[in-house]
């Protein structure tokens, strides 16, 4: 069988895993005190032109999406987000669990405009009730999104405009940002993120680290007591040095690029193989996550040899799929599709 469920699917990266393994010996100071997470800390600073910036590295996404729009929002604030976007729809309601409403904006192959935002904003003061009403108290995009599509740098510096003129933070979910910055077409760096966003993290988990995510507050004190904050949200990893060691390896020598690449070049491959075969993409993604309308009996066929995901319920007839590369997609995992789409 061969994978194309998820990007978490393999352990981590051989460099990752190397390096803890060299380091398993080594005791150090725990919850972060520790010198690979100092330097993996100082190494994603240079790389997003922010050396003020408040780096933390928590385990997961989900979690860290919870802790940090919690820590963001007052009681009687939401996080304003496409209705397609994670914190809306696979996370289980973490964000309503924390006491906080997920305000759905419209979105457009997985992105929202900044045109919606202001409509938003606009419309909910103009409501001579708002103060009954949960007040809109940060927006959450993703990059890449739930879709695979990537935002330009036009588009987030818009977002970034109209966010900071009706003076709500904008918080990036950056758990596949990795495939974001290897896109084709992409404008939009680290250091742009970085300039425009008051939050975003970049994504290990899904990047070739074993488990973490590493959170940028791009301005200091932009959340104050974070650390507390995370460990009441019990998301403070006694053993933060395994988050140091991942990091560090991944921002050293440039890994975390490559690995990036590797998955959105085999993604580009898929791609060509299910239209060489007849069936063409339902989104433009430039990233790793490819989304195709096959009909049911092909699915069928393609499932007694590939493991891949329905997108939605499956149709009576046709049904929407989506299959995702990763750091670990080989050329023979495409090589294996296109054989198995041949004998059908």
């Amino acid at each position: 069988m061969t994978y194309f469920d998820s990007d978490y699917m393999a352990g981590a990266a051989p460099e990752v895993m190397d390096a803890l393994v060299r380091s398993n010996m080594e005791l150090t100071a725990g919850y972060g005190a520790d010198r690979y997470t100092a330097e993996a800390q100082e190494l994603i600073r240079r790389a997003v032109g922010c050396p003020t910036a408040d780096v933390r590295l928590l385990v997961g996404g989900t979690q860290t999406n919870a802790t940090l729009i919690d820590s963001i929002l007052a009681r009687h604030e939401g996080v304003l987000a496409a209705e397609s976007g994670h914190i809306a729809v696979h996370e289980a309601g973490a964000i309503e669990a924390s006491g906080h409403k997920v305000l759905t904006l419209p979105h457009h192959e997985g992105k929202v405009s900044a045109e919606d935002v202001e409509r938003f904003m606009t419309d909910f003061y103009n409501d001579a009730t708002h103060e009954h009403m949960v007040a809109p108290g940060m927006l959450y995009i993703s990059q890449p999104t739930e879709y695979g599509t990537i935002y330009s740098l036009s588009e987030l510096e818009s977002i970034s405009a109209t966010c900071h003129r009706h003076d709500i933070p904008l918080y990036i979910d950056g758990a596949r940002l990795g495939y974001a910055l290897a896109a084709d077409g992409n404008d939009a760096t680290l250091k742009d993120l970085a300039r425009l966003a008051d939050i975003f993290y970049i994504g290990g988990t899904k990047c070739g680290a074993l488990f973490g995510e590493a959170v940028v507050v791009t301005k200091p004190g932009g959340i104050k007591h974070l650390f507390s904050i995370i460990k009441q949200h019990g998301a403070l990893l006694a053993k933060g040095r395994l988050l140091g060691v991942q990091f560090a390896t991944l921002f050293r020598d440039g890994l975390y690029e490559r690995l990036g690449r590797n998955a959105v070049e085999q993604a580009m491959r898929l791609r060509e193989v299910f239209e060489g075969a007849g069936y063409h993409s339902v989104v433009a993604s430039p990233t790793n996550q490819q989304f195709f309308s096959l009909p049911n009996d092909v699915i069928d066929r393609l499932h007694e040899h590939i493991s891949f995901d329905y997108w939605g319920p499956r149709g009576d007839k046709q049904s929407v799929v989506r299959l995702v590369t990763s750091w670990y997609t080989t050329k023979e995992d495409i090589d294996r599709v296109r054989e198995v789409l041949s004998s059908i």
